[in-house]
């Protein structure tokens, strides 16, 4: 039990830094006159938020491969 409480807190606190970043994201887009900036961090926020998808896909294929042979 104390290691999950443990667990929940140290993502709670990640959750925390990620909302952060996300602002000064918006802060520096919303300054900059030029549309290149915007795009970069457009593309970058996609692939941040495609690899955990992709990742979690690939774990769930292994495991289904595995227990299906």
């Amino acid at each position: 039990m104390k290691r999950t409480t443990i667990l929940y807190i140290t993502f709670l606190f990640f959750f925390i830094k990620s909302n952060a970043q996300c602002a000064m994201c918006r802060a520096v887009l919303e300054s900059e006159e030029t549309k290149s900036v915007a795009e970069g961090i457009n593309d970058g926020i996609v692939y941040l938020m495609a690899i955990p998808y992709v990742l979690v896909g690939g774990i769930i294929f292994v495991i289904y491969k595995k227990f299906r042979t």
